[in-house]
């Protein structure tokens, strides 16, 4: 595993971000929020340079620290007939898993409503409050402290 990018280094800026880590294949992204939830995305393809939403069958989100809800560590795949949503690739965005993991150009704010392209509990239910606040404690207040991107 091999860090290609982390905003302790560098700011963050989608262009230079995208010019670094499209096109290497699988990649791990893990984020902390200013509200100390850690979460992230695995995708086995990896983003790519022109715009397109990117299949890829082996894709998850997960959750490492959800400090509200006391949950475990947990990995979240791609939903069955979803895979073409896996992520979405586009150097004048920032990152997107599905609409379930959503990061404007500059990071800030972040999106976040599991449970649209990639599994979420059984007891939560889909765009639902909890299921939107489910990753980052919140839908589109929380704010990125830390970012890192790896190569697999």
């Amino acid at each position: 595993m091999k860090l290609r990018f982390s905003t302790k280094k560098e700011e963050f800026d989608c262009k230079k971000w995208h010019s670094k880590c499209d096109d290497k294949g699988k990649t791990l992204i893990i984020i902390k929020t200013k509200d100390n939830y850690i979460f992230g995305g695995f995708t086995s393809i990896g983003f790519k340079k022109d715009k397109r939403w990117i299949y890829d069958s082996n894709s998850f989100i997960f959750s490492l620290r959800n400090d509200k809800n006391d949950r475990k560590p947990e990995k979240l795949s791609i939903k069955k007939g979803q895979e073409s949503n896996a992520i979405y690739s586009h150097s004048d965005y920032g990152l997107l898993f599905g609409n379930d993991i959503y990061l404007l150009s500059n990071l800030q704010p972040g999106y976040s409503n599991t449970g649209v392209y990639y599994n979420i509990p059984n007891e939560i239910t889909p765009r639902s409050n909890e299921a939107k606040n489910y990753l980052t404690g919140s839908y589109n207040s929380w704010v990125v402290d830390e970012l890192e991107t790896y190569f697999i």
